[in-house]
């Protein structure tokens, strides 16, 4: 069994761990309300073990996304995006920070998120959350947030990272982490490995050919940065469809 993580663009990342597979956030659509897909369409996953979603933004929980994927995978989610979706028919499994479940064998807790998860602007109040995904392997999927001082708690045997560093525009709101920011969290929790996520799969319908270097830039900016405040981190930059091994000797990159 190979342990394996592999960036299918945005938030979506295939996590493989001693036999299971779990998929984070899938937004796998060429066209998601106001925003396009600039990054070329992978392969769908098949068979899967569980799915986390980490909040009910519609950039990371999309019903037609969770529709083409294996209908008997369960879906982990905090509450607010747990409501949503009840009406999709599927085993939903509601998880709240601090929470454990096992999923194939490998121990999921829901971890501290600093991000609104509310479905839309006026919508009540609800959860986001982080994952920490561990069997002989440790992975750490932050979904959306800020940093916040109880990183440093999650770090204690993380083989990996899944970052986000920037969004589909160009501006960012609260609640998130810019390649700075994100960068210097590494410096805390310490993984072996580094993957950036959220950035460089979409952007909004009508932006100009000025707007293309936010496609690349982020990756570029949180590498550099990772590797002045925390130079014992291998930073992988992943093209979606990518994929990075973990084991024990150097990781990995394996492209699509």
């Amino acid at each position: 069994m190979t342990d394996r993580l592999t960036w299918l663009g945005h938030a979506t990342v295939l996590v493989e761990l001693s036999g299971a597979r779990l998929l984070t956030d899938p937004l796998l659509r060429s066209r998601v309300a106001h925003l396009r897909r600039h990054a070329a369409r992978p392969a769908l996953p098949a068979r899967l073990d569980g799915i986390l979603i980490s909040h009910a933004h519609r950039d990371h929980l999309d019903l037609p996304s969770l529709r083409r994927l294996d209908p008997q995978a369960p879906i982990v989610a905090p509450a607010g995006a747990s409501r949503v979706l009840r009406r999709s028919g599927r085993d939903v499994r509601e998880i709240a920070e601090g929470d454990v479940l096992e999923l194939a064998g490998v121990r999921v807790t829901a971890v501290r998120a600093d991000h609104d998860g509310r479905r839309s602007p006026f919508a009540p109040r609800a959860a986001a959350v982080g994952y920490v995904v561990a069997a002989a392997r440790g992975v750490y999927f932050a979904g959306d947030t800020e940093s916040f001082d109880g990183m440093a708690g999650l770090g204690a045997s993380l083989d990996a990272a899944l970052l986000p560093i920037w969004g589909w525009g160009p501006r960012l709101g609260s609640g998130h982490m810019d390649p700075d920011q994100a960068a210097r969290a590494l410096s805390v929790l310490r993984p072996k490995l580094a993957v950036p996520i959220h950035w460089g799969t979409y952007l909004p319908l009508g932006l100009g050919r000025r707007h293309a270097p936010l496609l690349r830039d982020p990756a570029r900016a949180f590498a550099a940065k990772a590797a002045e405040v925390a130079p014992q981190v291998r930073v992988a930059i992943l093209h979606p469809g990518d994929a990075v091994e973990l084991g024990d000797g150097p990781e990995r990159s394996i492209a699509s």
